[in-house]
């Protein structure tokens, strides 16, 4: 479910560890995460998704990319980009290494500070390619206009798998705000995205964020994130934009080095890879398909959106305004059933219902999130929510969502989610 982006999106590094540890994920209020949608659920996918935003509540990880930041330099990938050009290349450094060694943190800050305009620098931190999680940096850069924090991270993603098609995308609008976004196809095949948006979706404070996003064929994966604040929260705005444009975003996150880096990186198994299964009941059609099969006659799709598998929204209208209504369907979510479902109604057949009615995401005037959670004997979970808005950072334009609560607990326990159906 779209969820606080980046506000929860957990960054690649720490997804990427998770799946090769094969830890779980734990919340120290798995209550609130449940009732902001921001559980995604899937161990092997808890990608930052999509996305990549921020300060808004009810996006999948997946679908938008909500951000739990281990430390203060990595940052939520997602969505944008810009008209592109050939890669620019980086000056040549005796400090670079060869393709077959490995970079240290020092090697990354440096290449990073040889593509930045002038200016100086403090707080900096960085992890090379010879550790289990990806490689970052993180600075606080200042032109002479103001201190501004600088976040480079790396990885790799399967080529051809959903996660790739995810990358260097543009957010859709309807569940995050932003002031520009553009993609662009570079000579070389790459994807590049560049983005112009907020820390907070509710713009609550000033604090911009913008980024640069490239997705290379073979998988290379490199998100350079800027903000107008010596830290993404909790500091006042130093500038009125961050340092870098648009270009100069470009020009940086297209240096030929990067690639270099990532192919430095420990082979770690599918540490990126995302070619999963599509989810029960859900084989030859999409998620957003099968949604729009359940819902009552009466109601119009007016937007849609989300992934093949596991996550989609679409935005309905009965006549008295648009409604968003975002689901998540979650094989193997067994192992969460003693953390999510503590409360929850059992049905005879063994299966697992809470419900719960919230307000919305903070900032959004009069909107409220209805929820239905479920969870088969076989593990299948399947969450929906519905807003009286179209889109959760916008202010309500009805009284209630849509659907009752009564007709988002029987979409989430129709058998056409469950396998074999």
């Amino acid at each position: 479910m779209p969820e606080n982006q980046h506000e929860d999106p957990f960054e690649d590094r720490f997804a990427a560890a998770l799946r090769d540890t094969g830890h779980s994920f734990r919340t120290d209020d798995p209550a609130a995460l449940v009732g902001r949608g921001e559980v995604r659920g899937r161990r092997k996918q808890l990608l930052r998704r999509t996305a990549v935003l921020g300060g808004m509540t009810g996006v999948a990880l997946v679908g938008v990319g909500a951000t739990l930041l281990l430390t203060p330099d990595v940052h939520d990938p997602r969505r944008t980009s810009a008209a592109a050009g050939p890669a620019a290349t980086t000056s040549p450094s005796a400090a670079s290494p060869s393709p077959a060694e490995p970079f240290t943190g020092d090697d990354i800050l440096r290449s990073l500070k040889e593509l930045l305009p002038q200016g100086t620098y403090k707080e900096e931190q960085a992890q090379g390619t010879d550790s289990l999680m990806p490689p970052y940096a993180h600075v606080v850069f200042d032109d002479g206009r103001g201190a501004a924090a600088l976040g480079l991270s790396f990885g790799r993603v399967e080529p051809g798998s959903e996660q790739a098609r995810q990358r260097a995308t543009c957010p859709d609008k309807a569940l995050v705000k932003y002031d520009d976004c553009t993609t662009a196809k570079l000579p070389d095949g790459s994807r590049l995205a560049l983005f112009q948006g907020y820390e907070y979706a509710d713009q609550r404070a000033d604090t911009k964020r913008w980024y640069a996003e490239l997705l290379t064929p073979e998988g290379h994966h490199v998100l350079l994130t800027e903000w107008n604040a010596p830290a993404e929260k909790g500091a006042p705005v130093s500038r009125p934009q961050p340092p870098l444009s648009v270009e100069q975003l470009k020009e940086v996150v297209t240096a030929d080095v990067w690639p270099r880096v990532v192919d430095s990186m420990p082979s770690r198994g599918d540490r990126s890879a995302t070619g999963e299964a599509p989810s029960p009941g859900t084989r030859d059609k999409t998620i957003g398909d099968t949604l729009a099969g359940l819902l009552p006659r009466e109601l119009n799709i007016v937007g849609e959106g989300g992934q093949e598998s596991e996550y989609a929204y679409l935005v309905v209208d009965d006549g008295k305004g648009g409604s968003l209504v975002q689901i998540n369907v979650q094989p193997g979510m067994s192992d969460m059933a003693g953390v999510l479902f503590e409360d929850a109604e059992e049905l005879a057949d063994g299966r697992l219902v809470t419900t719960r009615q919230s307000p919305g995401e903070e900032g959004a005037e009069g909107v409220v999130m209805w929820t239905v959670d479920t969870l088969r004997p076989d593990g299948l979970r399947v969450v929906i929510s519905a807003f009286n808005t179209p889109a959760q950072h916008q202010d309500a334009t009805r009284d209630t969502p849509a659907l009752t609560m009564e007709q988002l607990r029987e979409i989430a326990l129709s058998t056409v989610w469950d396998a074999g159906a």
